[in-house]
């Protein structure tokens, strides 16, 4: 019996994949047939950590340092990666948060800071996935071969998280940028999808988490489903999008957010 979710020897780029929910990521998409799967992170060393664990698994895979609000250095990973593996099939964008170096001014009401603590999240949350999408988009045409492109945002774009009002804005631009691009390369065989998050156990959430379990408790009355999210819930639906199951859906946006939110 074929395997639905079959990525078709698609070669796949995942942001931010040296922990939490890239890694995952990066696992799932190995697993199901890619022809190799570049792992991207900031810091090398963690890259290298899930691309050894991937070849383990008896996956194709090389890690790749970039910063991805820098356009000159994506440009130069997605080089390196076409060399190395082949032309991206597969873009997923989920290098987020607060970016690799964020501004030690970032958690502080937005009105009391300026520029540098914004760009904190508007560089890796929108300016970010705009590189990556437009240093892979040139190989995926040339490739005349199906391609996906795969966003994470977060709920607090459709939400409006208070306290995240500079972050809310960043991931709903990527959001709109991804229905733009959408609209622009169905005609060569693109689509172009987000899935967006809301509380997710990763090492930068668990220890806060398991810290104070009444805050836990009282955040998880906001969810139907009441636990916070595993990374492996986001990497299936990136798989998903990522596979030719999903091949007549484009500019589309999935909450995976235990019911934190309703969409129609």
């Amino acid at each position: 019996m074929s395997d639905i979710l079959d990525l078709g020897g698609r070669v796949a780029l995942v942001t931010g994949a040296g922990q939490g929910v890239g890694r995952q990521i990066a696992l799932h998409l190995a697993a199901h047939t890619a022809a190799g799967v570049v792992v991207n992170d900031y810091v090398l060393e963690r890259a290298e950590a899930v691309a050894t664990e991937i070849r383990g698994q008896g996956g194709k895979a090389v890690a790749l340092q970039a910063d991805v609000t820098d356009l000159a250095s994506v440009k130069a990973m997605v080089a390196k990666a076409e060399q190395e593996l082949g032309p991206i099939g597969v873009l997923v964008n989920n290098a987020g948060n607060a970016g690799a170096t964020p501004s030690a001014d970032a958690r502080k009401p937005f009105w009391e800071t300026g520029p540098e603590a914004w760009n904190s999240f508007i560089g890796v949350n929108f300016y970010g996935v705009v590189n990556c999408t437009s240093a892979c988009i040139p190989g995926m045409i040339a490739r005349k071969a199906p391609g996906r492109i795969i966003t994470v945002i977060s709920e607090a774009s459709r939400y409006g998280d208070s306290g995240l009002e500079v972050y809310a804005g960043a991931k709903a631009g990527a959001a709109g940028f991804m229905r733009a691009t959408a609209r622009t390369l169905g005609r060569f065989n693109i689509t172009a999808n987000c899935v967006a998050i809301a509380a997710t156990v990763t090492p930068a959430t668990e220890a806060r988490l398991k810290a104070d379990p009444e805050r836990l408790k009282k955040m998880m009355n906001n969810y139907v489903i009441r636990r916070p999210g595993q990374p492996a819930d986001i990497a299936n639906m990136v798989l998903f999008l990522a596979s030719d199951a999903s091949s007549w859906i484009t500019g589309q946006t999935y909450g995976v957010n235990g019911g934190f939110t309703f969409g129609l």
